[in-house]
């Protein structure tokens, strides 16, 4: 299951100054499902995948690599019911403009074996 273009905020950041304002960040999920059969409940449910990244990005946590923050949302994700395995990419926008380059991001995927 492919959820792309997740869009969250965070105070996320290892810079001086980066976790003063919430930025934007934009998360990419990619789920191995364990699917049992064409049933709705036989699957994932992607709706509670949005809410999941949007939660590990909000104002109560806070990372300084978004290397972790993609870390803590694929955890995340593993506690869901059906999913095997989870590819978490967060790509930093900010961080691209500033830099001039075409995007920055991260990705985990977890277990890792």
């Amino acid at each position: 299951m492919f959820l792309s273009g997740i869009e969250v905020e965070g105070r996320h950041g290892a810079r001086p100054g980066e976790k003063d304002a919430a930025q934007p960040f934009v998360v990419d999920l990619d789920l191995e499902i364990n699917v049992g059969d064409d049933r709705i409940d036989a699957t994932a449910d992607y709706r509670a995948s949005s809410p999941n990244a949007s939660e590990a990005s909000s104002p109560r946590r806070s990372f300084d690599l978004i290397e972790s923050m993609a870390d803590a949302i694929a955890r995340e994700c593993l506690t869901f019911d059906r999913v095997l395995r989870a590819t978490v990419v967060v790509h930093k926008p900010s961080a691209a403009s500033r830099l001039e380059d075409p995007g920055v991001a991260a990705a985990v995927t977890l277990p890792d074996h």
